[in-house]
């Protein structure tokens, strides 16, 4: 299933849902990256994170993939702590990109 800017969009605010749920920073996110040979970026300015991902031409999968990543990236997580959320976003994004059911 091919990423779409709804899809995105959709996925982006499930996403800041969940962040913020579990106290967590919820970077920006915007499409494309500014490189062009990268599927995903993320910068600070102002010490505000934003993730830019690529959607044309990648399965949806990989776009959240990428999404989620940005989310664990821009809180500094690792180890159990990362894993943790990294489990916690998915279950927040079903395929169709929008808040899962529960």
């Amino acid at each position: 299933m091919e990423a779409t800017s709804l899809r995105f969009a959709a996925a982006a605010r499930s996403l800041g849902q969940a962040a913020r749920l579990r106290s967590l920073t919820v970077p920006g996110f915007r499409s494309p990256p500014g490189i062009d040979e990268v599927h995903r970026t993320i910068r600070r300015r102002a010490g505000v994170p934003s993730v830019a991902v690529r959607l044309k031409g990648r399965p949806w999968s990989a776009v959240v993939s990428d999404m989620i990543e940005g989310v664990v990236v821009a809180n500094g997580l690792s180890g159990a702590k990362a894993d943790r959320a990294r489990a916690a976003l998915w279950l927040a994004v079903d395929d169709s990109g929008e808040l899962a059911a529960a």
